[in-house]
């Protein structure tokens, strides 16, 4: 009962102080909101990104595996990669047969060429030639209209389905469906608008809402496959291990690229998780990078809150005295400078907190979605209490340890 007397006695006392000296309070405070408003910030921002990452790529699908050329990642070899054979159309055709029914094969290939719509002009659009199939091995679907369909790209139609950002670029809000647009020097007719998926740009992945959809085959006949090297994209039947999948899909490459058992793989199976785990290494080290900037921000706040803290101890050496000689314990006196300094940082932190809302909410209206957490709010003010009692241990140490008389006899 006395230690919890003691205690709401040094709160009283440490609040008192504070308020006696407000303006300092507040102005201690500053180097605690800077970084404060960085850590929240920067945690934010990093979870807008993988959200936003995350988001995207799952269009990909965790169990559809992606045959190319070339992996997604790699370090080193580029040369040895780039003089692999292409993969042709044909490849896709064998491979589907081989793995047997219920096993969906879509052969994509990409360009880039200018688009336009009457007077609107997109310089640099990414065209996508692919199949009917692209909508079941993918979660990517119309928002109206419709895909592509096999008639489509049996008759080689010269028909598209455009992404959400092309339809806002080239029509604004006319409606795009049955408008004429023309891809490089031939025209296509727009028969769907892509629902929107988002955008793995920041770390140089594809903007999902800026392609255009054709035909494979009416892609090859207007912009060549003789020397294109096209991705096969597989997804594993439902009920089959993704990882056996990939074994066999391994397996029928090998035949179909008719490789020797000593030879090494001409092709390379790509996946969701591979994006993932590199977005997480690039991830991991921007955040520590941001962390440790942060974290200068916090220690110049935790050195000012310090030296403000020795300055009130110094000016407060007779109430310290006077509290140890009618019998305050050193607990009780370093409680109370600790008590105060969490409070400075504490408040600090509070309001540094309260402006990371406005600045989640700038950046969720310019750069990408964004918002500021729960746990990431209880992780700000309980960095900031640590601060406080980091800061505040020496100079409540030292009060502590005075010597009573010597305290008294301070001028």
């Amino acid at each position: 009962m006395s230690r919890l007397h003691s205690t709401a006695e040094a709160m009283r006392i440490a609040m008192a102080a504070l308020r006696a000296n407000k303006a300092r309070g507040v102005l201690t405070t500053l180097g605690i909101i800077i970084g404060i408003v960085a850590v929240v910030t920067t945690m934010t921002a990093a979870n807008g990104l993988a959200n936003n990452f995350k988001e995207s790529v799952s269009v990909l699908g965790t169990d559809v595996l992606y045959v190319s050329r070339m992996p997604w990642i790699f370090q080193g070899r580029f040369f040895q990669f780039r003089n692999r054979p292409n993969l042709e159309l044909k490849d896709g055709d064998k491979l589907g047969r081989q793995l047997g029914a219920g096993v969906i094969v879509n052969p994509t290939d990409d360009t880039r060429r200018p688009v336009k719509y009457l007077s609107e002009t997109i310089g640099n659009a990414t065209i996508i030639g692919t199949t009917d199939k692209h909508v079941m091995v993918s979660s990517a679907v119309p928002e109206y209209g419709r895909f592509l369909t096999s008639h489509d790209v049996g008759f080689k139609r010269h028909v598209c389905v455009i992404g959400t950002t092309m339809r806002e670029q080239l029509f604004g809000d006319v409606d795009p469906i049955n408008k004429k647009i023309k891809i490089g020097r031939a025209n296509f007719r727009v028969i769907g608008v892509m629902e929107k998926q988002g955008s793995a740009g920041f770390f140089g992945g594809p903007d999902f809402d800026s392609q255009i959809f054709i035909p494979v085959t009416t892609f090859v006949r207007e912009f060549g496959g003789r020397f294109r090297s096209f991705d096969l994209a597989v997804k594993a039947p439902p009920g089959i291990d993704v990882g056996d999948f990939e074994y066999e899909v391994v397996g029928e490459m090998r035949k179909i690229r008719k490789l020797k058992p000593n030879e090494e793989d001409n092709f390379a199976i790509n996946k969701m998780d591979s994006l993932l785990d590199a977005f997480n290494n690039v991830m991991g080290v921007v955040l520590m990078i941001g962390m440790a900037v942060t974290g200068i921000s916090l220690f110049v706040g935790g050195v000012g809150v310090m030296n403000i803290m020795f300055v009130s101890v110094t000016e407060r050496t007779r109430e310290i005295g006077i509290r140890k000689a009618i019998g305050a314990k050193r607990r009780a006196i370093l409680l109370q400078f600790l008590l105060e300094s969490s409070a400075i940082c504490l408040l600090g932190g509070a309001i540094g907190v309260a402006l990371s809302f406005g600045v989640a909410a700038a950046i969720n209206k310019l750069v990408l979605p964004a918002s500021v957490s729960m746990p990431i709010v209880l992780i700000a003010l309980g960095v900031s209490i640590a601060v406080g009692v980091i800061s505040g241990f020496i100079p409540a140490w030292r009060a502590s340890r005075l010597n009573p008389i010597d305290a008294l006899h301070y001028e």
